[in-house]
């Protein structure tokens, strides 16, 4: 039960930066790579502050074995940097609410992998939620219609790679918090800091930087607090306690949440939302 607690946490708190993320690409004169680059390196620098104070010189034991170099690597590039990348895109290119139903195939795409890769049988209940998953998401994107999207269709994609991106994020760095030990808040923040070096090869965070004015400040702390820093390091902590396929299954809570918040701040239609 404590890990689907903090994974319910978790994913509110992603809803509530899911709204806050679609004011800042849809309201803000922001190019995605400069708002990509500024929240991973922030949030990296920020979390490997505290892990320092907590755990001090054990936060770069991660670094002693090339196995768990190469884990932290692929959790770095494959889960959390291209998750972050195809969320905001999917946000972007069309509304928050519909950017998260797609993110919430990554149950899917967990117990896929799991069978195709571990041979194991998901069970039947598992099969019903998912069924019943796909039919929602299907009827969302095309509202029976299947003459016409109702979300553009460069949207779609990158909600469905968000999808297949949230699940790698949720599975990899497994082996570095369970078998190797380490702290989920110092995985998370080696994580992050990778995904912002890379994010600012692309785009350094100090060329073409938008205008700081006070909402700028509140959004881009809003979304680094509660949609980095703070829920991320749940979904870690859950891992402890709870499998995968259910975390991932908890994450249901984060569309509904975006949902109610962008009707109520973003003024979006009800009929626009699916």
């Amino acid at each position: 039960m404590k890990g689907i607690f903090w994974a319910t946490i978790a994913s509110v708190m992603f809803g509530v930066s899911g709204t806050v993320l679609q004011f800042i690409s849809q309201g803000q004169d922001i190019p995605a790579s400069w708002f990509l680059s500024a929240r991973t390196l922030g949030a990296g620098v920020v979390l490997l502050v505290i892990s320092l104070i907590l755990y001090g010189k054990e936060t770069f034991t991660i670094f002693r074995h090339p196995r768990e170099i190469g884990w932290l690597l692929a959790y770095a590039i494959i889960g959390l940097g291209a998750n972050l990348l195809t969320f905001y895109m999917s946000v972007q290119t069309g509304t928050s609410a519909a950017a998260t139903i797609l993110q919430y195939l990554s149950p899917l795409f967990i117990v896929l992998g799991s069978f195709l890769f571990k041979h194991e049988h998901p069970l039947r209940s598992d099969m019903i939620a998912f069924a019943i998953a796909l039919v929602g998401v299907f009827l969302a994107i095309t509202r029976g219609n299947l003459a016409q999207l109702s979300i553009p269709l460069g949207s779609l994609l990158w909600g469905i790679g968000s999808g297949i991106t949230a699940a790698f994020y949720v599975v990899l760095p497994r082996p570095l918090i369970r078998e190797g030990g380490h702290a989920p808040i110092t995985v998370l923040g080696w994580g992050t800091l990778i995904a912002g070096i890379i994010f600012n090869l692309n785009h350094p965070v100090w060329l073409s930087t938008p205008p700081l004015t006070m909402g700028l400040l509140a959004s881009m702390s809003t979304v680094i607090l509660l949609g980095t820093i703070i829920p991320f390091s749940l979904l870690l902590y859950s891992s402890h306690f709870a499998p995968s396929d259910v975390i991932s299954i908890v994450d249901a809570a984060q569309p509904v949440m975006t949902f109610v918040l962008s009707i109520l701040f973003l003024s979006d239609e009800l009929s626009n939302q699916v």
